[in-house]
């Protein structure tokens, strides 16, 4: 399944819009390098920033996978337009990723 944040998939002509897909995927765990992140290490900037990073590509990549099993259902061959939202939850630790595009059919 073709994935893109352009309007347009060069090579191919979008022949049906089936509707908008969004995959949404939340967390508020982070580890640092395979391991839970301790307290202490919430105090050590290059260990928190990483813990974040990982945490942040782990949820987007399931909010794609969401996305990518919302198209399928729809019969859509590409999701054209994806925006990428990352956000935090209010007085919390929780990180959510939002993934919406329009699924498509595209001639193969």
């Amino acid at each position: 399944m073709i994935l893109t944040t352009t309007n347009s998939i060069e090579g191919h002509k979008i022949i049906e819009y089936k509707g908008i897909v969004t995959g949404i995927s939340y967390n508020s765990t982070y580890d640092y390098k395979g391991k839970n992140i301790s307290f202490s290490d919430l105090f050590n900037t290059k260990k928190r920033f990483e813990a974040y990073e990982v945490g942040i590509e782990n949820i987007k990549e399931g909010a794609f996978q969401k996305l990518q099993e919302n198209a399928v259902a729809l019969n859509a061959d590409a999701v054209v337009g994806i925006k990428v939202d990352i956000e935090t939850i209010a007085n919390s630790t929780i990180l959510l990723v939002s993934v919406t595009g329009t699924a498509v059919k595209i001639s193969l």
